[in-house]
């Protein structure tokens, strides 16, 4: 690629694009570390400051993320903006977070289902490894939100259908809304059904990954409707 690019498109949304393309074209994942700027600028025919500039680009559409002192990585957010179900502004209350565990008892036990009999041997190392990975930040009673929708976004991920694993960590992100994350029992449960759902699908049954996945989000949603401290 060299520094003259398409009529009336900027230099910055054209390398922007060439590095979406080598994100495809590599099989990237989410958490999968790009070239460094050097490397890039080379391959890209720019310089540096272009792919700087591109970068910056490409976090702010939550296609990457830079880890300051470890590189530029691929977001687990796939490109998905900051608010793309409008939530920002309705009010973030408990009747909302009931909403959205409903259109979580609507699709993740059917995700569940379907990985259960499309996962690959390497989708299923993946899932266990992340289910270990939320377990042990659990029992070290260490904040793990985001790795819980990592495991989830995994699994959808394996049904093999690119939407749901696109739709999935939006509304599981948005859906912790009003759930104490640190209350103990919920935190044992977790780790008990995210179990139960990893044993599912390694043993490739589709209805005890659907039934797992639909116990899982019962309890989430029996703590939803648990009294909180301002409550009567």
């Amino acid at each position: 690629m060299r520094e003259e690019h398409a009529a009336g498109k900027p230099l910055t949304a054209t390398v922007e694009e060439r590095i979406i393309q080598i994100i495809k074209e590599g099989d990237l994942q989410p958490g999968d570390r790009l070239e460094n700027e050097h490397d890039l600028a080379r391959r890209l025919g720019v310089g540096r400051g272009t792919v700087r500039e591109a970068i910056k680009g490409l976090v702010s559409r939550n296609v990457l993320t830079v880890r300051q002192g470890s590189g530029t990585f691929v977001s687990h957010r796939h490109g998905v903006p900051n608010d793309p179900l409008g939530l920002t502004l309705l009010k973030q209350d408990r009747q909302l977070a009931l909403e959205l565990l409903e259109v979580r008892l609507i699709l993740e036990p059917e995700i569940a289902a379907l990985a259960a009999t499309r996962a690959t041997d390497g989708d299923l190392r993946r899932i266990v490894s992340q289910c270990d990975r939320v377990e042990k930040l659990i029992l070290a009673e260490e904040e793990y939100q985001q790795e819980d929708v990592e495991f989830h976004r995994r699994i959808a991920q394996a049904s093999r259908n690119r939407v749901t694993s696109t739709l999935v960590p939006v509304i599981h992100s948005s859906s912790s809304l009003n759930i104490d994350l640190t209350h103990n029992e919920l935190r044992e449960n977790t780790v008990r059904y995210h179990r139960a759902l990893a044993e599912a699908l390694r043993r490739r049954d589709p209805l005890g990954a659907r039934y797992a996945m639909v116990q899982h989000l019962a309890e989430n949603r029996r703590y939803i409707l648990a009294p909180g401290p301002g409550d009567k």
